[in-house]
């Protein structure tokens, strides 16, 4: 039987509580990782890739690598244009600037609770006239003083909201990476995508291009009274089948184009373009490592880990509240009047709660249910983690696999275009025959271009299920956890 949420949370809570009761003073739980879903293995490995040999086409060439996946991965492609695309969009995307801006606000928001630990220091000052002296003369006043006053974290109030304000920015710049290597995976996928579209579109216009000549051929036998006029309305539907893709895939580059121009920070504009997608370089092997390692990897697992450690502090803020607090304050300072008077007040103020109808209690119980919340989350976060990676895993070898069999399409169209024209400019055979040869060959080119570009996006998702190989140069956040 499944165990219930609230008694695993309660569990972990119990044993981090008496540790801290152990250590000293401050109260609640110290957060320590729970036990956490398992994955021994994918199952998508390297041997369920399709046999080498039972691969038609040459193979790519492929880095000397042992594992690609702590890489600047997109460097894999060995694309120029490709990697000054990310460079400029990792300097100029919104989406990046407001994710950073979150961290620097987590940050202040750090110091700000920080500082309760250290004593509060005010200057207070007053002055006046006064005219009730014997003499009926105005006599000036004035008062001077510094005020200090400091909190005793008896219990450790301040210093579990301090751990827990790091925490929110270890997560915050989790958040801020997970930012960053998707937006490297959609500029690289989109660019694939645009490169992909190119070539499909110079299939489109050659296709258009060599029926338009055949249409031109077809009309001089129609003329000739060699064909019907049916043959020559059929040249004229597959013509306009090759000119509609040709437009089909003029919008789609542009829209694509747009949408790059819009991650990289800029008005829409033309992309230059690089290398073509045949020479883009392959990794020998998928770079997947091993499951447990997702969990200090992934951006958004460590994310969701850092909110469950605050959320676990946040237990130690609401119990301190159950316990009196001290508060110390001093005022040094002078009255300048007739004659100068120094003072000195110094007090300690005890607020202990005594009947509250168990609103403290039920204020721990409110902390206790959130952060069974963010023990869900994070495991369902590791879920949705191993579950990418195994699709990520399982897409590139079966586009490597589509791939190899749309080159055997392709080849066999190619073969089969040639020989069947042969036989009807033999009259061995109907132009029907040529048509739909044709329309194979023009279908194959098409989804050999559409599969290579799939099987290189395959590799930009497995990348990115895998925590992107990717760490931002600058980090946000140097302050670890205790640090």
């Amino acid at each position: 039987m499944r165990p219930d949420g609230g008694t695993r949370v309660r569990g972990v809570l119990r044993a981090a509580l008496a540790a801290s009761v152990a250590a000293g003073c401050t109260v609640g739980p110290d957060y320590a990782r729970p036990v956490t879903p398992e994955h021994a293995e994918y199952r998508e490995t390297s041997a369920n890739a399709p046999p080498a040999d039972s691969l038609v086409g040459p193979p790519a060439p492929m880095p000397s690598v042992e594992s690609v996946a702590d890489l600047p991965w997109w460097e894999l492609f060995r694309d120029p244009v490709l990697q000054e695309l990310i460079e400029t969009a990792l300097a100029n995307n919104r989406d990046l600037d407001v994710a950073l801006a979150r961290v620097e606000e987590a940050r202040a928001a750090l110091g700000f609770q920080e500082a309760n630990l250290i004593p509060r220091i005010d200057a207070v000052a007053s002055g006046g006239l006064d005219d009730t002296t014997a003499e009926g003369a105005v006599q000036p006043s004035a008062t001077g003083a510094l005020a200090v006053s400091w909190e005793a974290d008896l219990f450790g109030r301040i210093r579990r909201t301090n751990e827990a304000a790091l925490r929110d920015l270890l997560a915050t710049e989790e958040v801020y990476r997970g930012v960053t290597i998707a937006l490297v995976a959609q500029v690289a996928d989109q660019y694939l995508f645009l490169r992909d579209l190119d070539n499909r579109l110079s299939i489109s216009e050659a296709t258009a291009n060599a029926r338009r000549e055949s249409l031109d051929i077809l009309t001089v036998r129609f003329s000739a009274g060699v064909i019907s006029e049916v043959e020559v309305n059929q040249g004229e539907i597959e013509l306009a089948v090759a000119e509609t893709a040709v437009e089909t895939f003029r919008r789609l580059r542009a829209q694509t184009e747009n949408l790059i121009a819009f991650l990289i920070g800029s008005p829409p504009t033309e992309i230059p373009r690089g290398d073509a997608l045949s020479d883009a370089m392959l990794p020998p092997d998928l770079p997947a490592g091993l499951p447990s390692e997702l969990l200090d990897r992934r951006p958004d697992i460590l994310a969701a880990e850092h909110a469950l450690a605050a959320q676990t502090a946040r237990i130690g803020v609401a119990e301190a509240l159950k316990y009196p607090s001290v508060t110390l304050s001093a005022n040094l300072g002078a009255t300048f009047a007739s004659a100068t008077t120094g003072f000195l007040n110094m007090a300690a103020d005890l607020f202990a709660p005594l009947f509250d109808a168990g609103q403290n209690d039920q204020r721990v119980e409110i902390e206790v249910a959130r952060t069974r919340q963010a023990l869900a989350s994070y495991e369902q976060t590791i879920l949705n983690a191993f579950r990418e990676v195994e699709s990520a895993m399982v897409a590139v070898h079966r586009y490597e696999a589509e791939y190899r069999q749309r080159l055997i399409q392709l080849r066999a169209a190619q073969n089969a275009a040639i020989l069947s024209w042969a036989r009807y400019d033999g009259g061995m055979t109907s132009y029907l025959e040529v048509l739909d040869v044709q329309r194979s060959e023009f279908s194959a080119e098409l989804a050999v271009s559409e599969a290579l570009g799939l099987r290189l996006s395959s590799l930009v998702d497995l990348y990115r299920a895998l925590g992107g190989g990717w760490t931002p140069p600058d980090d946000p956040v140097e302050q670890e956890p205790g640090g």
